[in-house]
């Protein structure tokens, strides 16, 4: 046990130290697993040694998934770098979406309603939101590629194009970093969406990158600060959340799991 075990640290601090997601942490929190100190409305620290105390370090564990990235059988040479070129080559698989990471392919499931749903509601709440602030601007949902390199491919969920940015709207394509991107993320793509995504979209300049996760019932907002991702807002449950750098901006999480 270090020093600092006996200071108060976010959900984010305690997830690192424990090598556990947020979600997980947040979810202990809801559950009363693990103590806390409420430090205003919806807002929760936590200290180590208690956490510690209260769970043991044996119970401290998070279960084990296969976070790999899926690769299609029918693609024989997919260990190779992958550019956009190849990526436009690829046959169709049913079910399927492709995307290329810093060279890398990887392919996930289909979204489920409950995806559907969320990701819908949230679209919905953030065009209402940037016609008032921002008409020029346009948000945009999957499938659509974004090329952000010749080495990096992806299909966000959600995302912003500022009015700002209209430059990099082509006929098929978004070709540069949106203002914001928003991962609606399942069980089977967490680790995809929240570090080997993260990491491209921090490299490529995404000045704001929101996690969405219906399943854990919560939002975590991160925003660049000197090219580096911080949790600059976020919440669980029925919170609502004002997202920093959006004025005026309140989402009820409440109206996104109903």
């Amino acid at each position: 046990m270090t020093a600092n075990d006996d200071q108060l640290v976010t959900a984010r601090a305690l997830a690192d130290r424990f090598d556990l997601s947020v979600e997980t942490i947040w979810r202990y929190t809801r559950e009363g697993k693990i103590p806390y100190v409420e430090v205003g409305s919806r807002q929760y620290r936590y200290r180590v040694k208690e956490v510690l105390a209260a769970m043991g370090a044996s119970d401290v564990r998070e279960e084990s998934k296969n976070y790999g990235v899926d690769r299609p059988d029918n693609v024989p040479d997919a260990k190779r770098t992958f550019t956009y070129e190849d990526y436009l080559a690829l046959p169709e698989a049913s079910g399927h979406r492709f995307e290329v990471l810093n060279g890398t392919l990887a392919r996930e499931p289909s979204p489920g309603v409950i995806h559907q749903r969320v990701s819908r509601r949230l679209q919905r709440l953030l065009e209402d939101y940037f016609l008032q602030v921002d008409p020029d601007g346009e948000i945009f949902d999957a499938p659509l590629d974004v090329t952000m390199g010749p080495t990096t491919v992806v299909q966000p969920d959600l995302f912003l194009v500022s009015g700002k940015q209209q430059n990099i709207v082509k006929e098929d394509r978004i070709d540069g970093a949106p203002e914001l991107i928003v991962e609606v993320i399942s069980p089977s793509h967490l680790r995809k969406d929240r570090l080997e995504k993260m990491q491209v979209y921090q490299k490529h300049g995404v000045e704001h990158y929101w996690i969405v996760d219906p399943h854990e019932r919560t939002l975590e907002c991160f925003a660049l600060a000197n090219g580096v991702y911080s949790v600059v807002g976020g919440g669980m449950d029925d919170d609502t959340v004002s997202p920093p750098g959006f004025e005026q901006l309140h989402i009820s999480l409440e109206g996104l799991w109903k």
